[in-house]
């Protein structure tokens, strides 16, 4: 075993994965040097690139056993291009298909199944929820699944690490070139950033529309110069499914106090000034914090530079009102915001790879100024886990969680103490997803606790007479009201690999019993 920088210990081989390399600190890993584009290719006057069917495309691309393809989330819990292509290779006859996917939602469950008949047999991810987060969970699949972030999942495609045979992209709107867009057609689901690096990088890349448009479909998200194939099916995805569980409207009181004092943290550390950049996570208190900041950048009189992330209405609204400048924006999480971007020239469609890549010459969560998080677990080294339940169970992911907490100036996660009576405050989380290095604050209904890495924001938040409370002193608390919990049982099978976003290790995730 090896004892990595946050004193977890990964061992120093697992079977079906690479080399370990194991988490030191947050900037602690060298860059690997970037490979050539790979999806150049050459199509002379008159080639048509718009195909009759999925599976006559995947034909043309040359799929074969043991490939990898991949997918992006922009549909989430609405999806309905993973599964269609995976049934057409199953139809194929095709076996030991590597997936790379930016997350996984309960409408894939098909997935676990392509997985025991020996379809699928490697699975990466950022994000997964569902059937497939159960299988995973109890040791159903016969290699370790790789979780990334998704700054991590753009370095991993560009250093050739994660390397792609034919990316199939979901486009709500598409022309018979390969132009496309996620913001025209009844299927409209916004931004497309967390596929455009595999337009970039992959071999072939097939784009899938339900909404073929007239030449030169204009915005285009990626244009036909990556783009070998499109192909016309009946239905991409149900954007009713983007707006779903982690994204949905807060109403709760709870949470409701929660985001108003996260958004007086930032406020007393002196950030919330001209200029301000700012990203909510996708809890239900960190999203509500874009309200209670209107509300501050109003009293104060002030415009920020920009706003960033999965981008909700609330955030759309800011922009629109004039409180940020821009909004950059990888997804976008409601019809609003979805107009937003469609309509207004300075909501911009960005790639993940300028949101959050490490590795390349300069991504946007470096210039934030305050990021709202929110956790399933936090323990007292104020290391945070969104990838585990209490019982072990996988539940999550990363996502931007360890990208934008290493990047912005001020790290506040947002969590009550207490979830259906099992605290969220420990002594070790079960899974480390975030270091507690990166982390500044924990915002609670007992109080707020400061790192004790923060001595300076510890004295901007006393001198605001905010309520402060010692992380120790928060779990001894919570403690009295329920007690200790138990650890869950695991084996020692290892089911996923949890990398940090410059592709270290710093955790493992095992079967549970």
């Amino acid at each position: 075993m090896i004892v990595n920088g946050i004193g977890r210990s990964v061992p120093e081989i697992i079977e079906g994965y690479k080399k370990i390399v194991p988490y030191s600190s947050p900037h602690g890993t060298d860059p690997h040097p970037y490979r050539a584009q790979t999806s150049a290719g050459k199509v002379l006057p008159g080639e048509k690139k718009l195909l009759p069917d999925l599976k006559t495309a995947i034909r043309f691309c040359g799929l074969e056993d043991g490939m990898t393809v991949s997918f992006h989330h922009h549909f989430r819990n609405g999806d309905q291009v993973v599964n269609l292509v995976l049934e057409a290779a199953a139809e194929m006859g095709l076996k030991e298909l590597k997936v790379a996917m930016s997350s996984i939602f309960p409408v894939h469950s098909p997935l676990a199944g392509h997985i025991a008949s020996g379809v699928v047999g490697g699975l990466s991810c950022n994000y997964m929820l569902g059937p497939v987060a159960e299988a995973m969970s109890g040791g159903a699949f016969p290699f370790p699944v790789i979780f990334r972030t998704h700054g991590g999942r753009d370095r991993a495609i560009q250093t050739g690490e994660e390397k792609i045979d034919v990316a199939f992209i979901a486009a709500s709107a598409a022309d018979e070139a390969g132009n496309f867009n996620g913001v025209n057609g009844p299927s409209a689901c916004g931004s497309l950033g967390y596929c455009l690096t595999d337009c970039r990088f992959a071999k072939k890349v097939v784009v899938l529309t339900d909404n073929l448009a007239p030449y030169p479909l204009i915005p285009a998200s990626a244009d036909e110069t990556l783009i070998d194939f499109v192909v016309r099916i009946e239905k991409v995805g149900d954007p009713a499914g983007i707006t779903t569980g982690a994204v949905k409207e807060v109403h709760d009181p709870l949470r409701l106090k929660l985001a108003r004092w996260a958004v007086d943290v930032i406020e007393a550390s002196g950030l919330l000034q001209d200029g301000i950049s700012f990203q909510t996570g996708t809890g239900g208190a960190s999203l509500a914090a874009a309200g209670f900041l209107r509300e501050k950048m109003e009293q104060h009189k002030i415009t920020g530079s920009f706003g960033m992330g999965g981008v909700t209405g609330h955030m759309a609204g800011l922009l629109s009102e004039g409180f940020f400048r821009a909004v950059l924006d990888t997804q976008s999480f409601d019809q609003k915001a979805i107009a937003s971007l469609r309509d207004n020239p300075r909501h911009v469609e960005i790639s993940s790879d300028r949101y959050a890549n490490p590795h390349n010459k300069g991504c946007a969560v470096n210039r934030l100024d305050a990021m709202i998080l929110s956790a399933i677990e936090v323990d007292t080294a104020f290391n945070v886990n969104v990838h585990t339940a209490s019982d072990g169970r996988v539940m999550g992911g990363s996502g931007g969680h360890a990208d934008t907490a290493a990047g912005s100036k001020l790290a506040v996660v947002v969590a009550p103490s207490v979830r259906k009576n099992i605290p969220i405050i420990i002594d070790r989380v079960h899974t480390v997803t975030t270091p507690g290095e990166t982390i500044d604050c924990l915002v609670t209904e007992h109080g707020i606790s400061v790192n004790p890495r923060r001595a300076d924001l510890l004295n901007d938040l006393q001198g605001a007479g905010l309520p402060l409370i010692d992380i120790h002193d928060l779990k001894a608390e919570v403690d009295k009201k329920t007690g200790c919990p138990g650890l869950p049982e695991v084996s020692e099978k290892i089911v996923a690999v949890v990398e940090y976003r410059d592709g270290s290790v710093i955790d493992v995730i095992r079967a549970l019993e």
